[in-house]
């Protein structure tokens, strides 16, 4: 099932945990090379670098890096002499007032969410030019198409995502590179911990499959979009429950 891709190598950011990590072990189970990123996290993503290559025998290396800071991405992609596959993760959300939320805040949840996908696009589509083929798969949110209350910033970057995601897949068309991404709704990460229990159990009763969507779920459809007819492309794919 999975032969198409163990020839193949994938870079996937924000693998330190949750969507990014349970993304990493589907595509080494697949036997992709993989190339890992997150930042603040270092010890934790090179120890699932450590546990992917020997659990699956597959080349895996950890590069910690800021992937809103355009530097450090010039840099990670300098060590990258081929890429069949980028997975857009790495992000953070932000919850409060918009009126409280300062300018340094607005523009971290910016330059982690919706300008890391311009840094690693800039660097990647020259790569699977050379190939005439590629995969590249934003993992959006629900919010960027519906917005969110107390989440402006979020829903805005996710939004942009989702545009950045419609109009690249059109640019890259003839090429033959497909760009989609997925919009997820409420799943079980660290990115909702800010949230309680209560909360969160209030929160799937809203939900029609009645749960929490889990992050390896995620991981499921990603692997199934980099492995999509080459005709997909431009797509933003919902998993929710159903929910919105």
């Amino acid at each position: 099932m999975f032969d198409e891709l163990s020839s193949k190598t994938a870079l996937i950011t924000g693998a330190s945990r949750g969507i990014g990590m349970a993304t990493a072990y589907a595509f080494a189970k697949a036997g992709c090379r993989l190339i890992l990123t997150c930042h603040g996290s270092a010890p934790k993503l090179r120890q699932l670098s450590a546990t992917l290559s020997a659990a699956y025998h597959i080349e895996c290396n950890a590069i910690p890096t800021d992937m809103g800071d355009p530097k450090q991405v010039e840099r990670l992609f300098s060590q990258i002499a081929d890429l069949d596959i980028l997975i857009n993760n790495a992000g953070i959300s932000h919850v409060g007032l918009l009126s409280d939320m300062s300018a340094k805040e607005w523009r971290l949840v910016m330059s982690t969410n919706l300008d890391s996908c311009f840094y690693t696009c800039k660097y990647a589509i020259p790569l699977m030019l050379k190939k005439r083929s590629g995969k590249i798969i934003n993992i959006s949110s629900v919010w960027g198409s519906t917005g969110a209350s107390m989440e402006v910033a979020y829903s805005a970057s996710k939004g942009g995502v989702n545009a950045f995601t419609k109009a690249l897949a059109k640019e890259l068309a003839p090429s033959n590179i497909q760009v989609n991404a997925i919009a997820c709704g409420v799943i079980d990460t660290a990115m909702n911990s800010c949230f309680s229990p209560e909360d969160m159990k209030a929160l799937a009763s809203e939900i029609p499959a009645d749960r929490i969507g889990r992050p390896e779920e995620v991981a499921a459809l990603v692997l199934q979009t980099a492995m999509a007819p080459d005709y997909m492309t431009g797509q933003i794919i919902t998993i929710d429950g159903g929910w919105c």
